[in-house]
């Protein structure tokens, strides 16, 4: 075999990297798909991250004290697959081979949860960097908290290799710029400056100092020179990297896209599509292996890069070892973190839970506040925050002291005005394994979070969004902080629970759920104004809401069925009595959270909206896009069709026609229908 003009790698190490580069090569070739040009290009940076400097187990890719590794430019996923299958997880070759196929662990992005040893999704560019910056604040929090002179067992690093892409991305400012202010500097990023993108050089849109940019976000910045070949000096810089200093590290590294290609080195061809056979043959023939062979191995290689295996075994058993004499000296804190990594709650989250009276004007944002008041102390492992919205939001609870430089066992982010950011950055702590985050926005800027959002539900990330302000309600901010459609782009989102509570013990009782369940992200919609607390003994008990959706009052064989979620309940519990006085039977149902329903039972959906009774009303200050599931042909609903107006509330509800009597109204209108 050649050699290929590495500095400080050895000829057996070159010739790993090599198998490195042909392993991508020749799985995106397979597939006829796929992104070869980073692969080939950064191979030997990160062989070198991978085998001298990251510390993780193939065996227990969830080992806690590992280090996280996020390839942030995630369409060069093949050299994350084929470090994963050469340093020993559970990715066999034939995976390898079936890239990008169905039901193979290799799919043309990353994903977590699906294959071994991928630490986030990442793909849409800038997510896994900002994810890793939340990585780099869980592992703070943990240290802060749980970490003794000579018994520290949380002292990872997160390692994001980065591309052009992800740089110019917005996202990645946002979370780059905080990581700076709080002074990460367990977060290390490899910027693969091989400059180029799909459309070409990145001259052609993209002439900023990177450099610069980060320095000025308080971040040291290390220049590598050497066309991505001069691995002794990376290795120097990832070692100047790992010393604390106060600032998370960039490294700036000159890699040359699909490295060794005579045809497509340098060019944007190389980055977004297969090489095609003849050149996969030509680049292995010039570097002097057999051109007719594909995914091959060499034994040498596969005994020397599956020493990490026996690596991984070994420091976890150190590990272990370390964190029986913890147990022994700090058992509190030990159950602490045993019980954080089972999934167990220590505390009996009902008991603790806020009573509020009938008779009061609640604001949900307000109960949400008071029910973490009440909760959060008990919960050492969640972490709050806010996008600057905090007085607004209720998401700050009573006694916390802020996560800043100065004070890393606080538990409330102040994010800024980086919603964006704060979701994704949030997805990295939820999977740091054992903190559980929650941040709060107003509903409308969800918008702003939806690539984050959609990463949090394909990946089942446990992360918790607080949206308030969720309606019309909101009032004189007007139609550009007034949510209409929101509602129903939340809830189109699959796996997303969005759970609106009717009231504030509803709301009590929606903090409950989120916290005991780790499955999936979940989204809470509170409302700014004020709604009434009701009875608990005339209507059925909010913990009715594990539900998804329950009749709030019955009536004996009704004539037409009001459904309703959030602040719009009290509507429809106000037209019920319009209705009763004319002599008109009506079920009045709470819907806080449409995807808990759809759960249950066929017979319990039934009891609750039973299929004889085609008379029914939908009521929500929203649009009407996924209501018809619920009121059917002959329902009506009462709802929103246009933006909103800069008003008082109650001056918007009343002229955009939501109030008891247009519900009232609308429930005769079904009734007729059914009549005819």
């Amino acid at each position: 075999m050649s050699k290929i003009g590495i500095t400080g790698l050895s000829d057996l190490d070159q010739k790993c990297v090599q198998t490195i580069r042909f392993l991508s090569m020749d799985g995106i070739q397979a597939a006829n798909s796929g992104h070869p040009g980073m692969p080939m290009g950064m191979a030997a940076a990160a062989y070198s991250l991978w085998t001298r400097h990251l510390r993780f187990n193939p065996a227990d890719p969830s080992w806690i004290n590992r280090d996280r590794f996020i390839l942030s430019a995630g369409h060069g996923s093949m050299l994350l697959y084929s470090l994963l299958h050469l340093c020993g997880f559970d990715l066999p070759l034939s995976e390898l081979k079936q890239f990008r196929q169905w039901g193979s662990k290799t799919p043309g992005h990353p994903e977590f949860g699906h294959t071994p040893g991928v630490e986030a999704t990442t793909g849409p560019l800038g997510q896994g960097l900002s994810n890793g910056v939340g990585m780099a604040i869980a592992q703070k929090y943990l240290a802060a908290r749980y970490n003794r002179d000579g018994l520290e067992v949380f002292d990872y690093r997160i390692y994001v290799i980065a591309g052009d892409g992800c740089m110019q991305e917005g996202i990645s400012s946002e979370a780059s710029s905080l990581a700076g202010h709080l002074g990460l500097d367990n977060l290390i990023v490899i910027y693969d400056d091989n400059q180029i993108t799909i459309d070409g050089k990145t001259e052609l849109s993209f002439s900023e100092d990177v450099s610069a940019r980060y320095r000025a976000y308080g971040w040291n910045v290390i220049a590598v020179d050497g066309d991505g070949h001069n691995i002794a000096e990376f290795d120097k810089a990832l070692e100047q990297a790992k010393n604390p200093n106060g600032r998370p590290t960039m490294i700036k590294f000159r890699s040359r896209i699909g490295f060794g290609s005579p045809n497509f080195q340098d060019t944007a061809t190389a980055h977004g599509a297969p090489l095609g056979v003849d050149e996969c043959k030509l680049i292995k023939k010039n570097a002097g292996w057999d051109p007719e062979q594909t995914f091959v191995v060499p034994a040498d290689v596969a005994e020397s890069m599956g020493r990490a295996k026996q690596k991984g075994t070994r420091l976890q058993s150190e590990y272990k070892a370390l964190f029986e004499r913890y147990a022994k000296q700090f058992p509190a804190q030990a159950k602490e973190i045993e019980d954080a990594l089972a999934g167990r709650i220590s505390v009996d989250l009902q008991s603790l839970l806020p009573k509020f009276e009938t008779g009061s004007s609640v604001a949900t944002r307000q109960a949400s506040g008071k029910t973490l008041d009440a909760l959060m102390p008990h919960l050492p492992l969640v972490i709050g925050g806010s996008a600057d919205l905090t007085p607004s939001n209720n998401t700050r609870f009573k006694g916390v002291e802020d996560f800043q430089k100065n004070n890393l066992s606080g538990r409330y982010m102040r994010y800024g005005v980086r919603e964006h950011a704060m979701a994704a950055i949030m997805n990295g702590m939820a999977v740091s394994g054992l903190i559980r985050p929650y941040g709060g926005t107003f509903m409308v800027f969800s918008d702003y979070m939806r690539g984050a959002l959609r990463v949090a539900c394909l990946s089942n990330y446990p992360t918790i969004f607080v949206f308030t302000h969720d309606t019309i309600g909101l009032g004189e901010d007007g139609p550009t902080h007034q949510p209409v459609e929101h509602l129903a782009a939340l809830r189109a989102l699959p796996n997303l629970l969005v759970i609106r509570p009717a009231d504030a013990n509803e709301t009590a009782q929606a903090w409950k759920y989120t916290l005991e369940h780790r499955d999936h992200p979940i989204a809470l919609a509170l409302t700014r104004q004020g709604i009434p607390v009701l009875d608990q003994a005339q209507y059925a008990s909010s913990e009715n809401l594990v539900k998804g959706a329950y009749v709030l009052i019955k009536d004996d064989k009704p004539d037409v069925l009001l459904l309703a979620a959030g602040s719009e309940v009290a509507l429809a519990l106000e037209a019920r009595k319009i209705l009763a006085a004319e002599g008109i039977k009506t079920q009045v149902v709470s819907m806080p959270c449409w995807e808990l329903f759809e759960k249950q039972s066929k017979t319990y959906k039934e009891s609750v909206l039973p299929p004889s009774i085609t008379a029914r009303v939908g009521v929500e200050a929203g649009v009407r896009l996924g209501w018809d599931r619920w009121i059917g042909t002959q329902g009506e609903f009462v709802g929103m069709s246009t933006y909103g107006v800069s008003a008082p509330y109650k001056v918007c509800y009343k002229n955009f026609g939501i109030t008891p009597e247009a519900v009232a109204a609308a429930a005769k209108t079904s009734l007729a229908k059914k009549n005819l």
